[in-house]
């Protein structure tokens, strides 16, 4: 069926509703608009659902909500584990309640108790509360830090972490084989609830999931020497964070918490922000103005679903606030962690640090100075869940603390994704240890450069919406397959690792071997100098991402180094 056909049967078939039915003859005039929603069907893909909200096959709807949700409660039940339950979760984006209500009463027609949170509740909440009610899985309704147009659907498994590889792949055959939108089950809520299917959870996981929180804290007796002092100023960019994040940092005794009023209420319009992202400096304007009027030591934005975390914190000599990377926050928690948790004498000898390959190389540097195991994984932090399952199975490692670049970690296992509220928590303590020693964050920032190396990594990021800009994005990928660079502008090429050829060639030497990890649209090269670069579509968002790192021996030669290396790739892909 082409898009128009497709078009021509949401108007017409009984299935879709009168309001949808509408909407769409509202726009039959305008065929571009048209293909774009219809020219192919939102796809499934390892980490579930994301997509521009509207009606239509490519789109965010509770038609394309539900048909995902049937496939998955069809492998729920051939699995034989429907009495399990699922756990179901939803931010503050535009139709995320809806969405949730949908899903719930989808499940619950197929005879799958749900857990569904009474109001909005962030990403890492839910991973905890999988595991905590004992569920088979768990959906999440968010975009995470995607525009306010998008939507998407999350889906965890009985450990807490995103689906990965066989049950995602298994998942999604089942999505694929709901081929009409009759298909789908539904029931109403007041049955639901009448045959126990249908339960609202809140308050008590709520309160586990923050005692889980606190024991991670490793010196709560610093927070209340210096409470008086520390200013912490702080924004949930209309999100979940606010409530998760005040609650902790006020019972471990924070007491100057400044949250910015004009994004302190859920929002999924982001009235102030363009972005809802942390690691969008324009995203900061309103906390950094609050921060200057309180002189705050740090300030800190959680994405909407709160498993991303944005920090500044000021320069003792220039008194600016200065921002942090993703990798710079993490290697920030590490060594705090790590060294304080050897200093009380509780770090483990088979300690496991886990980093996506496209992840700072100073968790290299900071790994072999505590004597953690290093291990990289691929991009998604659902890797380094399974990871944690992996080392409570075979008791090999002790998981100490995982992160990727992308403004992501987690200290403890309670859950088993990004948590930017443990890390609020954490980096705040962190905060009052270094205060205490007439430290600011960012001056034990530029202690750890001058203790590992000026690290500095970036990333260009090149979009391309639509059924052409995904076609130009599979021209570009195969184009670096087919005539592999030997360099990157000064930059010499070790080694390529192609993730879905899996292969690793080193260049130097002619040889080649298999690479370890999963298949993944990936290359990444290994350049000289302890510099690298990595190129991959986006999994969530029509880009298609190009990471690099070097190492310099000042802020200033990291930075110009950084640059060269920038534009020499981009020169490469744009030729």
């Amino acid at each position: 069926m082409d898009y128009k056909e497709k078009y021509e049967s949401w108007c017409q078939n009984p299935v879709f509703d009168e309001e949808t039915k509408k909407e769409l003859e509202s726009i039959k005039e305008k065929e571009e608009e048209i293909k774009d929603r219809f020219y192919q069907d939102l796809e499934f893909g390892t980490g579930g659902l994301r997509g521009i909200i509207g009606n239509g096959t490519n789109r965010m709807n509770q038609y394309t909500v539900t048909k995902a949700t049937q496939g998955l409660a069809n492998y729920i039940i051939q699995k034989g584990v429907k009495e399990k339950g699922v756990a179901i979760s939803y931010d503050s984006r535009n139709m995320s309640k809806e969405f949730s209500q949908k899903t719930a009463l989808c499940l619950n027609a197929n005879g799958i108790k749900t857990y569904i949170f009474e109001s909005l509740r962030p990403v890492p909440e839910l991973s905890f509360a999988v595991r905590k009610l004992g569920c088979t899985a768990g959906i999440m309704i968010t975009a995470s830090h995607n525009p306010p147009k998008y939507n998407g659907y999350k889906v965890y498994w009985e450990d807490g972490a995103q689906i990965v590889a066989p049950v995602d792949k298994q998942i999604i055959e089942k999505v694929n084989e709901i081929t009409d939108f009759s298909m789908i089950k539904t029931m109403e809520k007041e049955e639901a609830i009448q045959k126990g299917l249908y339960k609202e959870i809140g308050s008590q996981i709520d309160d586990a999931y923050m005692q889980e929180l606190k024991k991670q804290s490793i010196h709560p007796e610093v927070i209340k020497q210096v409470q008086k002092d520390l200013k912490i100023v702080y924004t949930p960019l209309h999100g979940t964070g606010n409530v998760p994040v005040t609650r902790i940092l006020k019972e471990l005794g924070f007491t100057n918490v400044y949250v910015v009023p004009e994004q302190e209420k859920p929002d999924g319009n982001f009235p102030t922000v363009d972005y809802p992202n942390p690691e969008d400096e324009k995203a900061f304007q309103l906390a950094l103005e609050l921060a200057k009027k309180v002189d705050a030591d740090i300030v800190l934005a959680t994405d909407p679903d709160a498993d991303r975390l944005g920090v500044y914190a000021k320069d003792s000599n220039t008194k600016q606030y200065m921002p942090f990377t993703g990798n710079m926050t993490g290697m920030l928690i590490a060594e705090y962690i790590l060294s304080q948790r050897k200093e009380k004498g509780i770090l483990p000898k088979n300690g496991a640090f886990i980093k996506t390959i496209v992840s700072t190389n100073m968790a290299d540097a900071i790994s072999k100075e505590y004597n953690m195991k290093l291990m990289e994984v691929l991009t998604g932090f659902k890797y380094i869940g399974e990871k944690i399952r992996e080392f409570e199975q075979t008791k090999e490692y002790e998981y100490q603390f995982g992160f990727e670049e992308s403004y992501g970690c987690l200290v403890g296992t309670h859950a088993r994704d990004k948590d930017a509220i443990i890390a609020v928590m954490i980096l705040c303590e962190a905060t009052a240890f270094y205060k205490k020693q007439g430290l600011t964050l960012w001056d034990q920032m530029i202690k750890l450069y001058e203790k590992y190396g000026y690290y500095k990594e970036g990333i260009s990021t090149i979009t391309m919406e639509g059924q052409s800009g995904a076609e130009k994005i599979k021209e570009i990928m195969e184009k670096l397959r087919k005539n592999p660079p030997k360099t990157f502008g000064n930059y010499q090429i070790i080694e390529i690792r192609d993730y879905q050829q899996k292969e690793i060639k080193n260049l130097q030497t002619n040889q080649t071997a298999k690479t370890t990890l999963p298949t993944s649209n990936v290359l990444y090269y290994e350049l000289k100098d302890n510099s690298w670069c990595c190129v991959r579509p986006s999994g969530t968002e029509p880009k298609i991402k190009f990471y690099m790192g070097i190492r310099a021996n000042s802020i200033e030669e990291a930075n110009e180094k950084l640059s060269q290396l920038k534009q020499a790739v981009l020169q490469i892909v744009q030729a």
